[in-house]
């Protein structure tokens, strides 16, 4: 069979664990032998990124702003005790947080949905998708270890040379401090992208902080939502019967759960990693979460939302058989090849991209599955639960 071909590349970063070990066969066994993969890897596993001192995540980051299109296998972002077990020279920070740093776009995350699993919330009637903030926050921070007593005091010194400081507090023994910071500019894209796929996908738009504790930090990204709304989509939303809606943030996630769905929940950058794991949860699992980063000057990357499933890799290493959900990792090469197929004008790999999450729907649908679905189904659907290699063999028949 003649397979078919990519015009351009698509960026390939590689990952770590079991994610990495489904990287590869879902590459043999759903990609290969139908297309001539044209990628331009990068391996973001956490050992090479410590042999690089992180500079292969630099360059990842400046290929997909190059090619436009980029995806991503889930990587390890380490702790103390992944340095010790993988004999690091320092605590790396998250290759997500600096990619999209580098593009500073927004995540958009919706869960993958199979209808004979039902939502937990058994309100939810269609999907809920969280527009997460990628840039700065927590993932981009500063922290000390306070060893004493002392003063900490929050300082900003201008290029004029003008100074401003606060006092943050006056320690009376050891603590702790974080410093973390954003930029209007980086809020402004993250708000016009949010409102920009709302009306796209024809959803109503949530936004959620707590601009009642943080009063200028929260507050900001309040203020610039609003006044984006009404100076450029207001006359949009009301056209076509949308709305716009700001509430905190956990009164956002009270409503959210007795919502039905089908509307986009903005998020801060932290607000929205925590979320989008409790809705994918609900919708059945981490593993049937789609990811994608768009940035502001339309470029793509394309990831699985979860982690890198350490103690199934453990056990794969062992030799044991592991049950692992690949279908979120599936789905982002399948979104990754169809927009490398849109911008190139590509349309056997359009096609191909969506035959192929036809086919694990399919799939899906059918009963068959890894073993976190088995228990999620519905009475009256007979349910076979099969090895992640017995689960993609399934998909290559169907596919």
């Amino acid at each position: 069979m003649e397979r078919i071909r990519m015009k351009n590349p698509v960026v390939e970063m590689d990952g770590d664990e079991m994610t990495r070990v489904l990287w590869a066969w879902i590459k043999e066994d759903l990609l290969e032998p139908f297309v001539e993969l044209k990628t331009e890897y990068y391996d973001l596993g956490l050992v090479h990124r410590d042999e690089t001192d992180d500079q292969v995540t630099i360059d990842a980051g400046a290929a997909i702003k190059k090619w436009r299109v980029g995806v991503k296998c889930a990587t390890i972002t380490p702790n103390q005790k992944r340095l010790e077990e993988y004999g690091l020279k320092r605590i790396w920070k998250s290759p997500n947080g600096t990619i999209r740093a580098i593009l500073d776009g927004t995540v958009f995350r919706a869960p993958i949905v199979v209808e004979p699993i039902k939502p937990v919330v058994r309100n939810w009637e269609k999907p809920i998708t969280i527009a997460r903030h990628a840039y700065g926050d927590v993932y981009k921070g500063s922290e000390i270890r306070v060893p004493g007593e002392g003063r900490a005091e929050l300082v900003f010194t201008g290029a004029d040379g003008e100074r401003k400081s606060k006092i943050i507090y006056d320690f009376e023994g050891p603590g702790i401090l974080q410093g973390t910071f954003n930029k209007d500019s980086s809020i402004q894209s993250f708000a016009r992208s949010c409102f920009e796929y709302a009306l796209s996908t024809d959803q109503d738009l949530w936004f959620s902080t707590k601009d009642t504790i943080s009063k200028t930090y929260d507050a900001t990204f309040r203020e610039i939502f609003e006044n984006l709304y009404e100076s450029a989509y207001r006359a949009a939303f009301e056209a076509r019967g949308l709305r716009y809606f700001y509430t905190l943030i956990d009164d956002a996630v009270a409503r959210v759960i007795r919502a039905k769905g089908g509307f986009v929940w903005a998020c801060k950058n932290y607000d929205g990693d925590v979320m989008s794991d409790m809705i994918s949860t609900a919708f059945g699992s981490l593993a049937m979460m789609t990811s994608v980063l768009v940035s502001p000057d339309g470029n793509y990357e394309y990831e699985a939302a979860h982690g890198t499933v350490t103690q199934h890799y453990y056990r794969y290493l062992e030799g044991c058989e592991t049950s692992t959900n690949p279908t979120a990792t599936i789905f982002a090469w399948s979104g990754a090849l169809r927009k490398r197929g849109e911008l190139d004008e590509t349309p056997d790999l359009i096609d191909f991209a969506n035959r192929l999450e036809a086919a694990v729907l399919e799939t899906l649908t059918a009963g068959i599955c890894t073993k976190d679905l088995a228990e999620l189904y519905s009475s009256g659907v007979a349910v076979r639960s099969v090895s992640s290699k017995a689960f993609l063999a399934e998909i290559r028949k169907r596919l």
